[in-house]
């Protein structure tokens, strides 16, 4: 018959987030069974404090009620308590390699965020100069990734999937449905191809993004 395995963990969510995604890829692509707990942090009543004195998602909970925040750092610890299959390169170069993805990705999706909420405040409040900082370093950070991941290069880095690989295809579906401003595809049509492989994926296809409400103005 059938193995039914027993949710090992908890993932506090946001189903926009890019972070949070991030780390739903991992879990998926190691088989580890979790529940999916979705909230927005920003809307009253939000439980993420509790788990996280930053407020911010993902949160993974583990079944003795402990708590690890922060994306790269959640999958860090998952790579140490389930190293198979593994995400991390095991050759020391190619891991770098595959982190510094994670941290220009990352930068580029914390920029995004910040240029989304200026553009929510009412227009009057809206600091241009804030939101064009933002913007060259989205440009900057994209136009970086496009240099670091080898053309045809079936991988972003070495010659298996793993965590450069979900860096660049979370970064970029967060590009499509948070900075619709920019359209990056003609300007990067390899990356636009590796987008695509990457979204083949049930991974990927499972965790796309999808918008919540923020009941919480932007001040």
């Amino acid at each position: 018959g059938y193995r039914i395995l027993r949710a090992m963990y908890k993932l506090l969510s946001a189903t926009p987030s890019p972070y949070a995604r991030k780390v739903r890829i991992a879990l998926a692509e190691k088989g580890i069974p979790f529940e999916l707990v979705t909230e927005n942090p920003w809307n009253a009543g939000a439980t993420t404090p509790g788990y996280n004195p930053l407020g911010k998602l993902p949160v993974l909970i583990l079944e003795d009620g402990g708590t690890v925040y922060e994306s790269a750092y959640i999958l860090e610890w998952l790579e140490v308590h389930h190293p198979s299959p593994a995400l991390y390169p095991a050759e020391p170069m190619a891991r770098l390699a595959a982190r510094r993805l994670e941290v220009l990705c990352d930068g580029v999706c914390d920029a995004i965020v910040l240029w989304l909420m200026e553009s929510l405040r009412p227009e009057a409040q809206r600091s241009q100069p804030w939101q064009a900082r933002q913007a060259r370093k989205i440009e900057g950070g994209l136009a970086e990734m496009a240099r670091l991941v080898p053309a045809n290069s079936e991988f972003s880095v070495g010659e298996a999937f793993g965590l450069g690989d979900i860096a660049v295809g979370t970064m970029l579906g967060y590009l499509d449905g948070r900075y619709p401003v920019l359209n990056w595809r003609p300007l990067y049509p390899e990356l636009s191809e590796r987008f695509e492989r990457l979204h083949q994926r049930a991974s990927f296809r499972a965790t796309m993004p999808v918008p919540q409400i923020m009941e919480a103005g932007v001040v």
